[in-house]
């Protein structure tokens, strides 16, 4: 690889890319219109960033479950594989706020998103060795770029791709250069998780998503084995089309069951708001309906910050919620976590099945 291998947009207009294509933006667009209409949407930046990272962290084989998460101890109680979830959400919040005050997608943006994955600051390789391998046989599948200036020339290259004023669809944009970036394979490590992450920085600086909530890291742990092949078959041979078709049958199968999750997530919260506004009227305020939505596993230091209320407040806001059967308490280590039940099955029960075909 000695340059990037950008498809011409001719090859790529065919019926079964065009048909894709149509699809994925009418269902991006009503999940756009539906994360607008929420009276408080970054709380799914919040619940839904856990779901992706545990997900993107799953295809790493770095395995974990939702309670670690939810229950992660910033102090440290946490299991290995937890922490590493959860400086995923951190790369991901980098990244966003990045775009969002910039509006544009920097090497120095894929530097620290990638530094966030790893809590390091190696950098691009400058040291040769990198080879990507079967799993199962240890034999060698690909070689990416070796030399260091060639690898900066090439994420040079594909920062001006990403940022090209030309007429190529910007879902092809991502499809194309989520490929160039696993196949520059620009970092020592957390080149999976970096790339997925710059996925979702592509769709929010195109103005496809306000939010970057459309988590492919599910479509593709359940796609696995077509997904490396067709990144190998698409570096071997030149063709585009099935790469192509593949992504964006991701976009819209995640776009569908997003868009399940937050009207199911909307119903939720405004049936809860109902039942606090009429069982418990005097507790009720839009900051704590935030608060039971915004963590699946809230507990006294989140209510007290989120509410300014005093530690003795909050846990007998907690306490009371718990008694009228609006969160489950349960102590974990040396905290109390109050659990908003059904908030925590409809995030840890998402299912693409029924999406496929």
């Amino acid at each position: 690889m000695t340059e990037l291998d950008i498809p011409s947009s001719a090859s790529l207009e065919v019926k079964a890319v065009w048909q894709c294509l149509a699809e994925a933006h009418r269902h991006l667009a009503e999940l756009k219109g539906l994360c607008e209409a929420l009276p408080n949407s970054g709380i799914l930046l919040d619940t839904l960033s856990i779901q992706e990272a545990k997900d993107s962290s799953e295809i790493e084989n770095i395995i974990t479950t939702h309670d670690e998460l939810y229950a992660y101890d910033q102090r440290g109680a946490a299991s290995a594989a937890a922490k590493e979830v959860q400086n995923h959400i951190a790369a991901l919040r980098v990244g966003f706020e990045d775009v969002a005050a910039s509006g544009l997608i920097r090497l120095g943006t894929l530097l620290r998103v990638q530094e966030a994955v790893e809590m390091n600051n190696a950098g691009f390789r400058r040291l040769p060795g990198t080879v990507l391998k079967n799993e199962a046989t240890g034999a060698t599948v690909y070689e990416p770029p070796q030399d260091a200036l060639l690898i900066e020339k090439l994420m040079t290259s594909l920062v001006a791709f990403i940022h090209a004023d030309d007429e190529l669809d910007p879902l092809l944009r991502m499809a194309i250069a989520h490929h160039q970036f696993e196949s520059i394979h620009p970092f020592y490590d957390g080149n999976g998780r970096t790339g997925r992450i710059l996925n979702l920085l592509i769709l929010q600086r195109e103005g496809l998503l306000d939010l970057p909530v459309l988590y492919l890291s599910r479509y593709i742990t359940s796609t696995k084995g077509q997904y490396y092949r067709l990144l190998q078959s698409t570096r071997e041979t030149g063709q585009w089309v099935d790469w192509c078709v593949y992504l964006l049958r991701g976009v819209a199968i995640t776009a569908k069951s997003e868009i399940r999750l937050v009207k199911n997530l909307r119903s939720l919260m405004q049936a809860t708001r109902q039942r606090l506004r009429s069982e418990l009227p005097k507790l009720f305020s839009q900051e704590l309906l935030n608060n039971l939505f915004r963590y699946p596993y809230t507990k006294i230091e989140f209510v007290e910050q989120d509410l300014g209320v005093s530690r003795i407040t909050a846990a007998k806001h907690l306490d009371t919620l718990a008694t009228h059967g609006f969160v489950e308490k349960t102590k974990i280590g040396r905290s109390n976590f109050y659990i908003n039940r059904p908030l925590f099955e409809l995030l840890t029960h998402i299912s693409l099945d029924d999406e496929r075909s």
